[in-house]
């Protein structure tokens, strides 16, 4: 474990170019490795677990089961955002990073070394379940944790670019995890779900070393340094607690956009897979592959959506990539059901590799801008994982039960929760509280507990303030 960051005055650090390129570092390799499990294990629920983990019934019920066991670990990362939000405010980002890629790494590994329901009976889908947890707690921080030392290593008029890190990284390990699926996927069935899909579970473990090695040489951010010593000498208050006092309207902004980005973006990527496999009679090597080629696609719209953030505002891309994901809504099955591959690939890149990263790589400036630094990390990681625990986990749940309740297997009522998530994003949009003017230095140094300085703007409102 690494240990407590030294102060500035203790330990002066890389230069900011070299700090930048380290930071860039971490967030885009950690958060690779870190979702590609995560992501692993979306794909295997989809395709194998609800197979070996659970009472044979028919396949449908299998895989219902398996995307219980996916929700899990999404109803833990609220608990995770919280309790490594509070560490990361306290004890410092670059701590926290570490902690959660040791967690989700050894979680993943287990995983991939767990007995199957024909050898234990009911201790194989607990097990299942359990680890599905700690997977959770790991990556209900990793994202804002990652997001916020990205943004405050960030020039001012980076933000956007530097804020999307993650976000790339996030679709690398997408991209690493569907490969691998792909891969499982063309081997023989009984292959697959004997030992092939715990292989690449058990890599975690190597993996794991990797990004421990470069998240330990991650500077501590100078925002947290500032933060800290601008309390030293007042009472210390609890992050959390001073988050849901003074940040409330921040707060409600990161859950609306959590709330609609992760209901799309988990129906678009995780839901298709099992809507084509069990009701569409389409090969699983097919959705596989589709959105390995979409997660192409995102490493490269996601830089370019980094650069509109910068020049237009992470506001506004946030809001078109709502937009547009509503208006793609009953077009999205409307060519998944073509059951042609060529089509369900151009389908799978439009809405993962296209809409995705249109809402999600300028979440880094938005989400971090929204909450002074003492709160950032509790604020994003609070607000966001609530949402993903409520939309993103129960979404594909959600929509694989309104398909099977169906004779006819209609997608018309999932096309409806795709608009309404697409609305709830550009409602949180419009919200947006990092618009607010940044307080002078004597307001900052207010004592008056009950007064919460102002945060400095992200290049969004570069153009009115040069109006004003």
């Amino acid at each position: 474990m690494a240990n407590a960051p030294h102060t500035a005055s203790q330990d002066p650090g890389p230069s900011p170019a070299v700090a930048r390129r380290r930071v860039a570092t971490a967030t885009i390799v950690g958060s690779a490795l870190e979702w590609y499990d995560f992501y692993l294990y979306a794909s295997m629920a989809a395709l194998v677990f609800g197979k070996i983990f659970f009472p044979q019934t028919d396949d449908a019920a299998g895989t219902m089961a398996a995307f219980a066991t996916f929700a899990a670990g999404f109803l833990a990362r609220p608990l995770g955002g919280i309790m490594f939000g509070h560490l990361a405010d306290r004890i410092g980002r670059r701590n926290v990073l570490i902690i959660t890629f040791v967690l989700m790494g050894i979680s993943t590994g287990l995983i991939g070394l767990l007995p199957t329901y024909e050898s234990v009976g009911v201790a194989a889908p607990v097990a299942l379940v359990i680890l599905r947890i700690f997977q959770g707690l790991g990556a209900g921080a990793e994202y804002s944790s990652a997001a916020v030392v990205a943004y405050e290593h960030a020039d001012e008029n980076r933000r956007g670019r530097q804020g999307a890190w993650p976000a790339l990284g996030l679709n690398l390990g997408l991209l690493l995890s569907s490969l691998t699926v792909t891969v499982l996927t063309s081997l023989d069935e009984e292959i697959l779900l004997t030992w092939g899909w715990r292989v690449p579970f058990v890599a975690s473990f190597a993996l794991a070393g990797v990004g421990l090695w470069v998240r330990s040489r991650v500077p501590e951010s100078p925002d947290f340094h500032h933060s800290k010593k601008r309390q030293e000498g007042s009472a210390q208050q609890l992050p959390f607690v001073t988050l849901l006092r003074k940040q409330r309207r921040g707060l409600l902004v990161v859950l609306a956009v959590s709330l609609g980005y992760n209901a799309l973006s988990y129906i678009f990527k995780t839901f298709s897979l099992a809507y084509l496999s069990d009701f569409q009679d389409v090969s699983a090597s097919v959705g596989a592959f589709g959105v390995t080629l979409a997660s192409a696609t995102a490493i490269v719209t996601v830089p370019l959506f980094g650069w509109a953030s910068d020049r237009f505002g992470s506001r506004k891309v946030l809001a078109c990539g709502g937009v547009a994901s509503a208006l793609f809504a009953f077009p999205f099955f409307v060519l998944l059901d073509t059951r042609n591959s060529l089509v369900i690939w151009v389908c799978l890149i439009i809405a993962t590799g296209v809409l995705a990263p249109a809402m999600f790589a300028p979440q880094g400036a938005f989400l971090s801008r929204q909450f002074p630094a003492d709160v950032r990390v509790s604020g994003v990681g609070t607000g966001r994982e609530l949402g993903a625990a409520l939309s993103g986990g129960l979404a594909p749940l959600a929509a694989l039960a309104i398909v099977g309740a169906s004779a006819t297997h209609a997608t018309w009522g999932v096309s409806l929760m795709l608009i309404v998530g697409a609305v709830v994003v550009v409602i949180g949009a419009a919200f947006d509280q990092g618009t607010r003017p940044a307080a002078s230095p004597a307001v900052r140094q207010d004592p008056d507990p009950d007064v919460t300085p102002g945060l400095t703007p992200d290049r969004d409102d570069a153009p009115v303030r040069q109006a004003h």
